[in-house]
C-alpha cells in the first residue's frame, strides 16, 4: 500500500494521482501500485509541486518496513539516522519574539 498526502498542488497533479489511487479525504491519497508506476507517479508529483508539498510512505526493505519521500517546503522532513527514518523540525521561518 502507497501514501501520497498533498499540500496546495495544482490540480493536475491531483488529477494525476486520482487516475492511480483513491482519495478519502482532500490531498489524502491511499493505493496499491507498483514500483515502476509508483516512482513514475512520484516524479510527476515531484516536478510540479510549485509552492505546495507532498510526502509519500510506502513498503520497503527496511527495519522499519517503509520508506518516506518528499517534495516541496516542508517544517518537517524525514532524517536517516542509522537506519531509521525520524522526522526533524525544522523552526518556523517567521519566528514572533514575544514583547
Amino acid at each position: 500500500m502507497i501514501v501520497i498526502a498533498t499540500t496546495a498542488v495544482p490540480e493536475h497533479v491531483r488529477g494525476a494521482l486520482t487516475r492511480w489511487m483513491i482519495e478519502p479525504m482532500p490531498g489524502f491519497y491511499i493505493g496499491t501500485l507498483s514500483a515502476r508506476v509508483r516512482d513514475a507517479l512520484w516524479d510527476v508529483v515531484a516536478a510540479s509541486v510549485a509552492d505546495g508539498a507532498a510526502v509519500m510512505g510506502y513498503p520497503a526493505d527496511t527495519e522499519q518496513g517503509y520508506a518516506v519521500r518528499t517534495a516541496g517546503e516542508r517544517r518537517r522532513r524525514p532524517v536517516d539516522l542509522e537506519g531509521l527514518v525520524l522526522v526533524a523540525f525544522h523552526p518556523s521561518e517567521h519566528n514572533e519574539s514575544a514583547t
